[in-house]
């Protein structure tokens, strides 16, 4: 009897499930276009005025999608072209097999950028996003003409990512559970939880309907985070001692008041190892750094464009 009730139980959240995802994505349909790389596809937003210079490109962090980022693209690309991507299994960019790791997902932004016409961007990450954004111009150094690093994941830190996403990351009871219950019980925590990124900021009242972030509750995109989770530390690991052969201007932007991601495991660590790396720290800011001082933001951005773009020359 408890058998057929689980069963049961399960079937009911399985068709709820289904049902709410349709919603949501009715509710936040994709804004980009598609461009298919190789391994899937990124979904793409391509804003601004092409005025030859670098583009600026966004990335999201975890538990996000790009219009986490489009409140600062839109301020951007009233001078400059602005590229908002989804990175793989986020908002409308499919989820992919073996697309989790940075070094992946690095690949995969490059190669968009370069179907796009990009040949240098300054390349802006938040949080999670750091991770592949300091590979962008290990990697890929011909496409990065500066780094802008928000918050960022650059470091293994001490204990892990949530026994759920490591659950969620599973082969058989994460499937399972990420059809069945995520999405109803989600629905619950979406805002707390949204709350508790901006602290000690207010989280802007409009926050979570403007960012779609209801997509996460997804099971395809909520596996998709765990997955990338659950791999984060031991990549992190592997880079770090790359570090010193960045390159390229960085600046890296962190708030003293951030409890999700640590400044001093992160972007000091980082910052000190990255030559030439500037590192700002902003008194009494939490972790959504782009929201809290978006001018400041903005203004290192065009500073690092100012210096990438070619002198004219003198008569």
């Amino acid at each position: 009897m408890i058998i057929v009730l689980t069963l049961a139980t399960l079937a009911v959240l399985a068709f709820a499930t289904l049902a709410g995802t349709a919603m949501i994505e009715r509710r936040y349909p994709p804004d980009g276009e598609m461009n298919a790389v190789t391994g899937g596809a990124l979904h793409v937003v391509d804003i601004g005025p092409r005025d030859g210079g670098p583009a600026i490109v966004l990335i999201h962090g975890a538990s996000a999608n790009l219009r986490s980022m489009r409140p600062l693209g839109d301020q951007l690309a009233k001078t400059h072209r602005v590229i908002l991507i989804d990175r793989p299994g986020h908002g409308y960019s499919p989820p992919e097999a073996a697309a989790s790791s940075p070094t992946t997902q690095a690949a995969m932004i490059d190669e968009a950028l370069g179907q796009l016409g990009v040949d240098r961007a300054i390349i802006v990450v938040h949080s999670l996003a750091g991770a592949l954004g300091a590979l962008m111009p290990l990697n890929h150094p011909q496409r990065v003409a500066g780094l802008v690093m928000l918050a960022p994941v650059t470091h293994p830190w001490p204990g892990g990512v949530g026994s759920y996403n490591k659950i969620i990351a599973t082969p058989l009871i994460g499937p399972l559970l990420a059809h069945s219950i995520t999405l109803p019980l989600g629905l619950a925590l979406v805002t707390p939880g949204a709350r508790t990124v901006f602290a000690p900021q207010p989280m802007p009242s409009d926050f979570v309907e403007e960012s779609a972030t209801p997509l996460l509750l997804r099971p395809q995109e909520f596996r998709a985070n765990a997955l990338d989770l659950v791999g984060l530390k031991q990549a992190v690991r592997a880079q770090v001692p790359r570090y010193p052969q960045i390159a390229v201007p960085t600046v890296v932007l962190h708030g003293d008041a951030d409890t999700t991601v640590s400044l001093d495991i992160h972007s000091r660590s980082f910052a000190a190892q990255v030559p030439h790396a500037k590192l700002i720290v902003l008194p009494n800011i939490g972790h959504m750094v782009q929201y809290a001082a978006p001018g400041l933001v903005i203004r290192e951005i065009d500073a690092m464009l100012a210096a990438a773009r070619p002198q004219a020359a003198l008569p």
